[in-house]
């Protein structure tokens, strides 16, 4: 048994937990404990599943609780040591992460937690670091990439080898272009270091999906410069103009940004 379920996906918080009969693995707490608790509950699951926490990177709303929940359960927390650098500067999380849980990582060596052997690799955006996951249980692999500047080669490598994909579909360029947000903020988007554009994150799936992979799901949508339809049409459309229909090559579904996802089964 292994299993995926979203909790939350967007500048409102972003939550992601991997778990098995035995095991479970939290990915970013950037939602309030209370509400985790309560989707939690919602989905006949328990915070005391929750073994591990892995984190992305240093933003609010992808660690605004991890102090406070790896205090509760009593987990450790793994990360970078620029982002746990960040996490500590971050007046946000009130409630800082323990020195005992904190497990420093490094991009692109492997390690073993619980029943999950992980690779955390870099991933372009401005904040102190940023790193995607790779994530090997029970013969599958699973991918998590958010907050995504542009995909670098390193990127499209863990895409080719992934069978289950979390891929950032953050705006709709003409979207973005022509709203009300003011020029220095557009320009972080559209930077290298900022997020990815609906169009590119189609292209980086039409250019490195393989017949190994089974699920896509976009992650990180705005809700000012995208809409869910808006995104899946995009990356389907340029998909099949690449001889891929989902459904066929793999499926594909859009994360919400304030609700929980439901359970996905991927063995």
């Amino acid at each position: 048994m292994l299993k995926f379920i979203s909790f939350g996906s967007g500048s409102s918080g972003n939550c992601y937990f991997l778990y098995t009969e035995n095991d479970g693995l939290l990915i970013d707490s950037g939602l309030g404990i209370r509400a985790l608790k309560k989707r939690f509950i919602d989905y006949g699951l328990n915070l005391r599943q929750v073994h591990h926490i892995l984190v992305t990177h240093d933003h609010a709303d992808h660690v605004k609780t991890v102090g406070k929940l790896s205090e509760d359960l009593d987990v450790e927390v793994y990360a970078t040591s620029e982002v746990f650098k960040g996490i500590a500067g971050n007046y946000c999380v009130r409630i800082k992460i323990a020195s005992e849980r904190a497990k420093r990582i490094e991009k692109g060596v492997r390690f073993q937690v619980g029943d999950f052997e992980v690779e955390p690799f870099h991933v372009p955006h401005d904040s102190f670091d940023n790193v995607g996951y790779r994530i090997e249980c029970q013969g599958v692999v699973f991918c998590i990439m958010t907050d995504v500047g542009h995909v670098t080669d390193e990127m499209k490598k863990h895409i080719s080898e992934a069978n289950y994909l979390v891929l950032e579909a953050n705006h709709d360029v003409e979207m973005l272009k022509n709203g009300h947000y003011p020029a220095y903020l557009k320009e972080r988007i559209y930077s290298p270091n900022g997020h990815l554009s609906n169009t590119d994150c189609a292209m980086a799936l039409a250019e490195n999906a393989t017949p190994e992979l089974k699920h896509v799901w976009l992650c990180h949508l705005s809700e000012e410069n995208n809409h869910p339809e808006l995104a899946r049409k995009t990356v389907e459309s340029i998909l099949q103009a690449h001889g891929i229909v989902i459904g066929k090559e793999f499926d594909l579904d859009v994360l919400k940004r304030r609700m929980p996802s439901g359970i996905f089964d991927l063995i």
